[in-house]
């Protein structure tokens, strides 16, 4: 393989490493400055104008759950590609493999206890020591049991969460019994989007560090763990599919440009039409919680991963297109150093909106967030490169590698 060939082949890795992680905070920052049920429906913890139910449905059509899913797919690359390195130097792939899980496990608990309650590290991890057991499978296997397992998972979500529609309509006879009424109000309870859950939410992100953390190894103790259902439902068959993707060539930029060109256009515009016909479904339905709880959690899930397939399509195009660009060199570069610039993220967006930090909770509109949004890409693309030309690895790459290692990496790259 000539040098030319091995530089596309990072470039565009690390290009759409860098695109999902700017993109993926466009749907976190609705978390980060607002409760958490905020992010299901654009009439909560808002007032529901023209504004906030645009900036809502944008997010919604364009970047929910795509970002997640493309995440969630170059992590299955990522790790095959490990594998292989690892492997060519004659140290153990098992090894290494399980060494890096398990800090990124204890990376993702202190992100989850710390700093923010949507961490996804901690469920990768423990994906990510499932998956290591189909790394030997061929990339067609690995990607056609991955769409069945997705699938698979995308149905019982369906049906799981349809259960909350027949136990509303029993809850609303009027003969329904003490016991129904009863296990409905504790849906809704559990829910979380009473006006006076929201508002003590609210106040408690308004609080300080110690409060929070209180609040955290006490009320949400085991929480990092119960979000492990998504590893089977969505999390490993995603992975599944990026290993395949990687080992086919896919998202190395090696596959036929035609397939390229056909999966961008019909997975974008498929999946684009069903993302607007549920976005009308909701606004339809005048966003009430349990029809947004099933829109957004389940029957999003197929079309998403269609959308998903089709983004990673247009963008190995353009990256392809503009490989020599300075701009995309930023954007890779924001790619290599993606585990800093997520965590980073949390690290400023929660001092932004968080009580110990500038306490501006609740207190800024869906579509000004987005302004935040921006200028943290402006940020993540500015300061990548220029790093990277000094060093070998991002500070939490460094830290994570030299931890799974258990060896001090060389950080500065010699003059």
């Amino acid at each position: 393989m000539n040098a030319t060939t091995t530089q596309t082949r990072h470039i565009t890795l690390d290009a759409l490493r860098g695109f999902a992680v700017m993109g993926i905070l466009w749907v976190n920052i609705t978390v980060f400055g607002f409760p958490e049920m905020a992010y299901i429906s654009p009439i909560i913890s808002t007032s529901g104008s023209a504004s906030d139910i645009a900036a809502w449905t944008a997010s919604f059509i364009l970047f929910d759950g795509k970002m997640r899913a493309i995440f969630s797919l170059l992590f299955g690359a990522s790790m095959m590609l490990v594998i292989e390195r690892t492997s060519a130097t004659g140290q153990s792939p098992a090894k290494v493999h399980y060494s890096r899980m398990f800090w990124l496990a204890i990376f993702g608990l202190g992100h989850f206890y710390l700093l923010w309650w949507g961490d996804i590290l901690f469920l990768y991890a423990m994906s990510g020591a499932v998956v290591y057991l189909f790394r030997n499978w061929s990339a067609e296997n690995l990607i056609k049991r991955g769409v069945l397992f997705y699938m698979i998972g995308s149905a019982l979500l369906i049906i799981g969460m349809g259960t909350m529609f027949v136990l509303q309509s029993e809850a609303a006879q009027p003969g329904a019994s003490q016991e129904i009424i009863d296990e409905y109000i504790l849906m809704m309870d559990q829910l979380g989007a009473s006006e006076e859950q929201l508002a003590a939410e609210t106040a408690l992100y308004r609080g300080s560090f110690i409060q929070l953390l209180t609040d955290k190894v006490t009320t949400q103790v085991i929480d990092p763990f119960k979000n492990l259902f998504l590893g089977p439902l969505e999390t490993i068959p995603l992975m599944m599919i990026g290993m395949g993707l990687y080992k086919s060539g896919f998202l190395l930029g090696q596959g036929d440009p035609n397939s390229y060109r056909r999966l961008a256009i019909w997975g974008t515009l498929i999946g684009g039409i069903a993302f607007g016909g549920l976005a009308w479904l909701a606004a339809n339905g005048e966003y009430e919680i349990i029809l947004m709880m099933n829109i957004s959690q389940a029957w999003s899930t197929l079309p998403r991963l269609l959308m998903a397939a089709g983004y990673v399509s247009i963008l190995i195009l353009v990256i392809q297109r503009f490989a020599h660009h300075p701009m995309m060199h930023r954007v890779a570069a924001a790619g290599r150093v993606a585990f800093s610039n997520y965590l980073g993220t949390s690290i400023v967006m929660a001092f932004i909106f968080y009580g110990w930090g500038l306490g501006l909770f609740g207190t800024i509109g869906r579509a000004e967030l987005i302004l935040f949004v921006l200028s943290t890409w402006g940020t993540m693309l500015l300061w990548s490169k220029p790093w990277l030309m000094r060093f070998r690895y991002g500070p939490l790459e460094w830290l994570w590698r030299s931890l799974a290692r258990r060896e001090v990496q060389v950080m500065r790259i010699a003059n």
